[in-house]
């Protein structure tokens, strides 16, 4: 387990899932670095659209490969956008449009019921046709504010609330939100697992 490809071109993604992989003795490396675009998120869940990106980067780089698949679900919306959350306004990746859509399908929507969570499958396979993936997840509960608030972080970071810390996502420091993080819970159970396999 000397490298791991990571399959996601998302950059602040690949800051969170490297800073606490850190520990790892294999090197983690971007999918970018062998010219791997993004799979087609063909799934219908979190799990089956990481195991799908697993396999893409390990297939097309030779190595073994771990994937997130991540998103917000809300409540009140019936679980939009979730695995459609990047992509939520059209056009994939653009955090801004994204975000602003779900203030807009929000709008009407009581403070009481604008309950939420990000959740996040994270994958990791030896070999392209791995018969037993590991599969982790974590789930993050909070509240959909109004407006953002707060520069770090990204996607919908500005308008989830964590009611334990009394601020948004965006608000956190990196470190905090790698401990609360539904990514950083995935991640964490992820990490306990590969170093049973080293």
């Amino acid at each position: 387990m000397s490298k791991i490809v990571l399959a996601s071109n998302n950059q602040g993604k690949l800051r969170e899932i490297q800073h606490i992989l850190a520990d790892l003795s294999a090197e983690v490396i971007p999918q970018a670095e062998f010219d791997i675009d993004d799979a087609d998120e063909t799934g219908l869940s979190f799990v089956e659209n990481a195991i799908i990106k697993a396999r893409h980067a390990s297939e097309l780089s030779g190595y073994a490969a771990i994937a997130d698949d991540s998103g917000i679900v809300v409540d009140a919306l019936n679980g939009e956008p979730g695995i459609y959350s990047a992509r939520y306004a059209g056009t994939h990746g653009n955090d801004q449009e994204n975000l602003e859509k779900l203030l807009e399908q929000m709008k009407d929507v009581g403070d009481a019921k604008r309950t939420a969570s990000f959740q996040c499958a994270m994958v990791y396979v030896r070999h392209a046709n791995d018969p037993i993936p590991i599969i982790c997840q974590g789930s993050w509960t909070g509240k959909i504010l109004r407006q953002s608030a707060g520069e770090n972080g990204f996607g919908y970071d500005p308008i989830f609330f964590v009611p334990s810390e009394n601020c948004t996502s965006a608000q956190l420091t990196f470190d905090t939100k790698n401990q609360l993080s539904h990514r950083g819970q995935a991640l964490q159970k992820l990490l306990t697992e590969l170093k049973l396999l080293a």
